[in-house]
């Protein structure tokens, strides 16, 4: 099955997402990937806002080599790319008007791309706000949508729905003190296209609270960084 589909047929799916630039030697990396095989998670995203090209290859090596998951990459540069995952997030970043990230990265990454045999998923990346400026708002110089702009963050969803993008990626930010709404989320979902919801997502019932709403994928990062023991709590989740 391809990532797109199996995505699009989920209902209670996680992702984890991993940062390399969070883990400063192989052996802290390696540790990391142990426990998350234990979750036994849907996916596994590697991406970050400003990692090296080493340190991006060297974590999507080391996790396809260490875990059966599918790998997906999530990218926040035109360097972020790699053979060895399943699929690619074509991330753009619509909810905010840089041209850079809207498709000035793509152009630069597709010579590389084109070499590739990699499933490619066309991606509307939305950034909602989540009460603190997020490493994405500061790296792209745009703003986040309010969590109160309903009508914005659907018609802008559905505006790349109509450009082609099959997927929609709602991000809070890494660190986020809040996650997006549910109020938002069944917004986004009324698009009708498969939803992946991230960013302060650090309790079992916020992650509930985002699939009862209509997220078919959410992505947990940073609160495995801070507790490694959620890990289980997320494993009990799934399997309830």
């Amino acid at each position: 099955m391809h990532i797109f589909d199996k995505i699009s047929s989920l209902t209670k799916g996680i992702a984890i997402l991993i940062d390399p630039d969070k883990f400063k030697t192989k052996e802290s990396l390696a540790d990391f990937l142990m426990k998350i095989k234990l979750a036994e998670p849907d996916f596994i995203f590697v991406g970050g806002s400003s990692v090296a090209k080493s340190d991006f290859d060297q974590c999507v090596e080391m996790a396809k080599k260490m875990l059966p998951t599918p790998l997906v990459l999530f990218p926040g540069a035109s360097h972020h790319l790699s053979n060895n995952a399943d699929a690619l997030l074509f991330l753009s970043l619509i909810s905010g008007r840089n041209p850079d990230f809207l498709i000035g990265q793509h152009v630069e990454a597709i010579d590389e791309l084109e070499k590739m045999n990699i499933e490619t998923i066309p991606t509307s990346y939305l950034l909602i706000d989540g009460g603190k400026m997020s490493s994405v708002q500061y790296v792209s110089g745009t703003q986040p949508i309010p969590q109160d702009e309903f009508s914005i963050a659907r018609k802008t969803a559905l505006a790349g729905k109509h450009l082609g993008h099959k997927l929609i990626y709602a991000d809070a930010g890494s660190g986020a003190i809040q996650p997006i709404s549910s109020e938002i989320i069944q917004a986004l979902s009324s698009v009708k296209s498969p939803l992946i919801i991230g960013g302060g997502l650090g309790s079992i019932n916020s992650i509930e609270a985002a699939h009862r709403s209509g997220a078919n994928l959410v992505v947990i990062g940073n609160k495995l960084e801070e507790d490694i023991d959620f890990l289980l709590d997320l494993r009990d989740y799934m399997k309830a």
